[in-house]
């Protein structure tokens, strides 16, 4: 455990760099494209003196290496600022990260049994049907972009059997778990290429540990194969299933903001892509920032996971 716990504070320590390394990309980065704050909120059509007067009281004369450390600053408080709209852009997010929250959890919440099952009976059941199957589904959900599968299920489910909403319209205000079924196809959107990608991970490590000598001992005692999963293969399949969930998980916050944009469903990825159109620079900063910090914090997880589940990486952290 204290091996564990030393390389996980390696990794925190490591994650802090980059992300302050990121905090300076993305400022200076996003500082440097075209116009800002002002000219986005004034329009192009403001004369020169009314632009200059309004870079001038919001900070923005001022040189860019002062302005990110007054930026940074604030964002260690989660100040992020004033948006082009004039509202703080911590309010913005606030308003957002909840339902994003929402939409990973569900899609978490289905993928990490799902993909347990079908990986493991699909490397139980090799060359079969069964196999074929969920093997062929994969690698064609792997295959495929976000928004194509976004797309082809508002198609099925929207417009040829219309079940579901194609737009995931929420009252302002108010949580979309009071309309559920504006949920469902994003979230059938946002799991199925992490499932698909997760399922085959899984399968692969369960080919070797089917084929295993403790394996083979259980199947020969006359153990029920229902038995020698839970006893044999499940439990070596566990460190590189957790492993892979952490990734996905992290992977779905990128994929998020490709299907909220395609629902329109009101979370961080609908409201990254609609500041960009506005040219809204602060909530953009504020948004790569907090996205890039999760996607750390996944990591970091993610290694803690392996480290913890797998005897060999304990022993080493020991070391």
């Amino acid at each position: 455990m204290t091996g564990a716990l030393a390389r996980t504070s390696r990794r925190l320590g490591l994650s802090a760099v980059l992300l302050v390394l990121l905090s300076f990309v993305v400022y200076v980065g996003v500082d440097l494209l075209p116009g800002d704050a002002v000219t986005a909120h004034l329009g192009p059509s403001a004369s020169a003196e009314r632009v200059a007067q309004a870079r001038a009281n919001l900070g923005l004369d001022r040189p860019v290496l002062i302005r990110y450390l007054d930026w940074a600053g604030g964002a260690l408080h989660g100040d992020f600022g004033l948006s082009a709209t004039g509202r703080p852009v911590g309010d913005m997010l606030s308003d957002r990260v909840g339902n994003s929250v929402l939409l990973a959890g569900l899609a978490l919440l289905l993928l990490v049994p799902l993909s347990l099952v079908l990986g493991v009976v699909a490397a139980w059941r090799r060359a079969r049907a069964t196999d074929r199957v969920v093997s062929t589904t994969a690698l064609l959900l792997v295959s495929v972009p976000e928004f194509v599968i976004a797309s082809g299920l508002v198609v099925v489910f929207a417009v040829l059997l219309p079940l579901l909403p194609a737009v995931s319209l929420v009252p302002a205000g108010s949580s979309p778990l009071s309309r559920p079924e504006v949920l469902v196809l994003p979230v059938l959107g946002l799991m199925l290429p992490g499932l698909a990608y997760a399922v085959r991970v899984i399968r692969g490590t369960a080919l070797s540990t089917v084929d295993s000598s403790q394996a083979e001992f259980l199947r020969l005692s006359g153990v029920p194969g229902r038995v020698v999963l839970r006893r044999a293969v499940v439990p070596a399949v566990l460190p590189v299933a957790v492993q892979v969930w952490v990734v996905t998980a992290v992977g779905m916050l990128g994929g998020a903001v490709l299907v909220e944009r395609v629902f329109g469903y009101p979370g961080l990825g609908e409201l990254l892509v609609s500041s960009v159109q506005l040219g809204d620079l602060p909530v953009v900063q504020a948004l790569v920032l907090v996205l890039g910090a999760l996607t750390l914090g996944g990591l970091v997880l993610a290694d803690l996971a392996s480290t913890l589940l797998t005897p060999r990486l304990r022993a080493r952290g020991a070391r």
